[in-house]
């Protein structure tokens, strides 16, 4: 066990700990549970309770950013060899990508390789970061979170937008989680950074979607990510 002071306060980290937390949570949640995402959500945000579980949600949200990045770069490669002509891939914004090439390419993010479920894992490690942002910045560098945050928001309505994919009470909540979760992270840093080109992009947008329930095909609710955007970083 190690302890990292930071002013009046210490922040007590587990390794060992952290790194069965992580399998705990990979392994016993995720779509073949019988249960619906969003109980499944809730038990993993309690248990990602504590230092040690703030630390495992940075680390899931990490993980699953960087596999989706790779699925995405690995599609751009095997466009290139089809085709003759890759697409400049940027972490930092996936949008001219997918609205140039959006036909070509895979929305992947229900079946990475990591085995986190972004209605279930990430959407509560995402939870669990909002909730906690003054004691992240205390524990880690905020600064990978955040860029890692808004870069599954980026891809998450690059979906919705160009894959098709079907927006319902579970990706509304995932989008609403990780939006409130980068402003609460970007008001506990000392250095608010700029926000990212996308996120700038969609807060120019009003385009409003229409929200299913998870279970059915009847619209529940209307949402409009731009709008959400300008509520929460121009406040």
């Amino acid at each position: 066990m190690r302890w990292f002071r930071s002013g009046k306060r210490q922040v007590q980290q587990d390794p060992a700990q952290q790194v069965a937390l992580l399998q705990d949570v990979r392994q016993r949640f995720g779509p073949q549970v019988q249960a619906s995402f969003q109980d499944q959500a809730d038990a993993v945000t309690a248990a990602l309770a504590g230092d040690d579980g703030l630390l495992v949600a940075c680390r899931i949200v990490a993980e699953f950013a960087d596999a989706a990045y790779a699925d995405l770069q690995a599609q751009n490669n095997d466009l290139g060899r089809r085709t003759g002509y890759a697409f400049e891939l940027d972490r930092r914004n996936y949008r001219p990508v997918w609205r140039e090439a959006g036909a070509d390419l895979r929305w992947s993010m229900f079946t990475l390789p990591v085995r986190l479920h972004p209605y279930i894992q990430v959407s509560a490690a995402v939870a669990v970061i909002g909730g906690d942002a003054k004691r992240l910045v205390r524990a880690t560098d905020p600064y990978p979170v955040l860029a890692q945050l808004l870069e599954i928001l980026d891809l998450t309505i690059a979906g919705w937008e160009f894959a098709r994919i079907r927006v319902d009470t579970d990706a509304a909540t995932l989008a609403h989680r990780l939006i409130d979760a980068a402003r609460d992270l970007r008001d506990a840093m000392s250095d608010e950074p700029p926000l990212p080109a996308p996120v700038r992009e969609m807060m120019r947008s009003n385009r409003t979607v229409e929200v299913y329930a998870t279970d059915a095909h009847q619209v529940v609710t209307m949402f409009n990510p731009g709008k959400r955007m300008r509520e929460q970083f121009l406040a």
